[in-house]
């Protein structure tokens, strides 16, 4: 069996995305293993919930699955799995958001928070990201935390290329002037170090 030729624990992720294409499920295992607390941290950012981040993480990976042969390895594997997940998760915020507005949903209900994280710094990141703009956070979670291009980004959204920038530009200001050293942090935040 193509597995058997090296641990997958010690493996690279090339050789096991080569042992997966050939239907080796512990290889692919051994991947999911790897990336799958990055690829929940990245939806979580997005504004997914734990519950929601672990259904589409799990559908990411089983689309990854799927599609291995298409990976060419331009990239990181986790690069890869995390823009597939990116994109789950926006068409799915999608059609949640357009079935809470035929329900009639108040806007604030539409807004998605994310957990709690477990270190300082991290939450830190969680909170500043709470205080973008849906969009804005989307566009930058999509851009910086799972590695798409504007381009990428403005056709996952299904968004004009200058609406994307502008949201990552406007975003990412908040977030430097959120975490710039010296602020004043109130009692619910702590200050990054470093």
């Amino acid at each position: 069996m193509a597995d058997s030729i090296k641990s997958p624990a010690s493996a690279h992720d090339l050789d096991l995305v080569a042992l997966a294409a050939t239907g080796g499920r512990a290889a692919f295992g051994e991947l999911v293993r790897r990336h799958s607390s990055p690829v929940r941290a990245l939806l979580r950012r997005m504004g997914a919930d734990p519950a929601t981040a672990d259904d589409v993480a799990q559908d990411a990976f089983l689309a990854a699955f799927e599609q291995i042969s298409d990976f060419r390895g331009e990239g990181t594997f986790q690069a890869w799995v995390k823009r597939i997940a990116a994109r789950l998760y926006v068409k799915r915020w999608r059609r949640e958001a357009r079935r809470d507005a035929l329900n009639d949903a108040p806007e604030a209900e539409l807004a998605a928070t994310p957990g709690e994280g477990g270190q300082a710094d991290r939450i830190d990141l969680d909170e500043a990201l709470k205080s973008l703009s849906e969009a804005e956070r989307l566009c930058v979670s999509m851009c910086y935390g799972a590695g798409l291009s504007h381009a990428e980004a403005a056709l996952a959204l299904n968004t004009p290329l200058g609406t994307v920038k502008s949201h990552v530009k406007r975003g990412l200001d908040k977030l430097r002037q959120r975490l710039a050293p010296g602020r004043e942090f109130g009692p619910a935040e702590s200050k990054v170090n470093g």
